[in-house]
């Protein structure tokens, strides 16, 4: 039997043993009370299109005309989706009357590569024009015109749980704000009171209501850039923005924000100051390459810092409201692989934290089960403890009755013990792993903890643990320009007799686009005052260090990596930032090195507390 088949096999045991309604919430990856995103792979590049839509509508982005305006009408939903290739678009961008010249196939052939290069990615991001196109690049506001992906959940969520973070507001969904609101990113409220939505909107007006998802339009005699303008006769061909979401799923975007409160506010604080800063002074395709990378030191330090939370709250059954809990410190190559030991010291840093995380399944699976048990409860019911925006509250409840703090402890673990004795009786004879770990209630008492292990084993531990890896990954983005991490793919030889295995090794390294940014994010002067200042260079790894988990010169918590290697990781980081120009020092003396950014900051202005 295939795994994909054990796994369904697995489940209508479960379904017949727990109901359907326990089966399908318990048989997921997530949990959306402690961090609101699908623990899936999901494309991080893709991700700002869908923000520019919900900031410009104040909804979850629907079907649009993509595929329809570009594909050849003809098969299928399937087969027209991938008859969307980049030479279908430059074949009917060609024909317009906004493009001259472009009438053999050479030509087209030359429109098609700048499509791909500045606008379209292809699906795995494959090579080529005859490929299906799959996402969009955040190349201009009108980009949030293309509905691409297909489904804005195929983005796991990610869009709006960024949205919910910058837009900051209060209650369980994110809604539109009234005119006079103070606030740097408005709902639905154009693009003046958007730091956001302005970055990207050059030559976009309004011509009609706010409502009207075909009232934003171009102005013809506007100066853009040439990936900016691309952008625009696509999204001038499909004529109209996508409508909003319907049927089930609903339109509605939550404001749930992840656990991890320090990180999410550092995040919000880090984008709206590098936009406010930086729209405006550095060269578009730069500042979005830079803006990437933000979002994907903001993005990984959330789940990161959420997983710490997370590895606490099993031993502890509590969250601290003040969420003092940072990141994970790992090592950083540095070198970007250039340097064996310094990239072998990564892997083995990265390697140990992917070991570690390897039990995140089982604590969500935990979360999922006490949660659906505590949800019926009348008593627990009656309190109505607040989940939206932070879940902090509820979570320290559901650790209270897994450690028998709570009057209904008693009751609901009960429940769950003879829940436990009857999935184990049923999945003996196939899955005896499981049932072993259901009945073992010596090595562990607590039935929560059983139920979740098991219930692990049952929908595959190998697939579970991947799925966090993928999320990792993601955030990352690991092997791309503007990434995080460096992922390879070695052999190693087992034991005698055994067959050589392949794996994946990752490891944490600063590309230039991330060190760019980080360099110009951390020279900015902090609250409303934009000017840059000295940043002496100690005081930049502190930072790192601090408020990220990047440890350049400094050893993380059980590895050992002799003082010489780290002094060589520090060095090779501080000649890198010189011929990046962004490390001036007038002698060798620690003190006398400070960064210094590449392009002056320019303060956007707002009428904001």
């Amino acid at each position: 039997m295939s795994k994909a088949s054990s796994a369904m096999a697995a489940r209508a045991i479960v379904d017949e043993v727990l109901g359907r309604a326990m089966t399908k919430e318990l048989w997921t990856n997530n949990y959306e009370y402690a961090i609101p995103i699908s623990v899936l792979d999901f494309e991080l590049g893709a991700v700002l299109p869908a923000v520019f839509y919900m900031f410009r509508f104040g909804v979850r982005r629907g079907k649009g005309r993509f595929v329809e305006t570009f594909g050849n009408g003809s098969g299928n939903a399937r087969e027209q989706r991938q008859s969307a290739t980049v030479d279908r678009v430059a074949a009917v961008l060609s024909q317009t009357s906004n493009f001259e010249g472009f009438t053999d196939e050479t030509s087209r052939a030359v429109l098609g590569d700048l499509l791909l290069c500045f606008c379209l990615e292809n699906r795995v991001r494959a090579l080529g024009r005859a490929e299906q196109v799959q996402r969009v690049a955040p190349a201009h506001y009108m980009a949030s015109w293309i509905d691409l992906p297909e489904g804005v959940a195929d983005l796991r969520y990610v869009p709006e749980m960024v949205v919910a973070l910058l837009a900051d507001q209060a209650g369980s969904e994110v809604s539109r704000n009234n005119e006079g609101d103070k606030t740097w990113f408005a709902v639905g409220e154009g693009f003046e009171n958007n730091v956001l939505l302005k970055a990207f909107d050059q030559g976009v007006v309004r011509k009609g209501q706010l409502g009207d998802h075909g009232a934003d339009r171009f102005q013809e005699d506007s100066m853009v850039g040439l990936d900016q303008l691309l952008m625009i006769r696509l999204a001038q061909q499909v004529k109209v923005a996508p409508d909003k979401v319907r049927g089930k799923e609903g339109d509605k975007i939550s404001n749930q924000r992840a656990i991890a409160r320090r990180a999410s506010r550092a995040f919000s604080e880090d984008i709206r100051q590098f936009i406010r800063g930086y729209a405006t002074a550095i060269p578009r395709h730069a500042f979005v390459r830079l803006l990437e990378s933000c979002m994907s030191v903001g993005l990984t330090t959330i789940i990161t810092s959420t997983f710490e939370i997370l590895f606490n709250w099993a031993r502890t059954g509590q969250i601290n409201q003040q969420d003092s809990l940072g990141p994970v410190s790992m090592f950083v190559d540095c070198s970007n692989g250039v340097n064996p030991q310094l990239r072998s010291l990564a892997e083995q840093s990265f390697g140990d934290y992917l070991r570690r995380v390897e039990f995140i399944p089982v604590i969500m699976m935990a979360l999922r089960v006490i949660d659906f048990s505590a949800r019926y409860d009348p008593s627990i019911r009656r309190l109505d403890v607040p989940k939206r925006p932070y879940a902090t509250d509820w979570l320290n409840l559901l650790g209270d009755l897994i450690h028998g703090r709570h009057e209904e402890s008693t009751l609901i673990l009960k429940g769950l013990g003879q829940k436990a004795q009857q999935l184990a009786e049923r999945v003996l004879e196939e899955y005896p792993d499981a049932a072993t770990v259901l009945q073992n209630d010596v090595a562990q008492p607590n039935p929560v903890w059983r139920f979740a292990e098991a219930l692990t084993l049952l929908r595959g531990r190998k697939s579970t643990q991947n799925k966090v890896t993928s999320l990792l990954d993601s955030a990352l983005m690991a092997n791309r320009p503007n990434g995080l991490a460096t992922k390879r793919s070695v052999v190693r030889k087992g034991p005698a007799g055994d067959a050589a295995k392949r794996r994946d090794l990752r490891s944490l390294t600063f590309t230039d686009s991330v060190l760019d940014y980080l360099v110009h994010r951390y020279v900015l002067s902090g609250g409303t005052n934009l000017s840059p200042r000295p940043l002496a260079f100690e005081d930049f790894l502190r930072q790192l260090r601090e408020k990220h988990g990047f440890a350049v010169d400094d050893c993380p918590a059980g590895h050992a990596i002799s003082n010489e290697q780290l002094r060589l990781n520090r060095q090779i980081l501080e000649r890198r930032l010189r011929d990046l120009g962004l490390l001036v020092g007038v002698n060798d003396a620690e003190s006398m090195k400070y960064l210094r950014p590449r392009f002056h900051p320019k303060a956007e202005q707002q009428n904001v507390d």
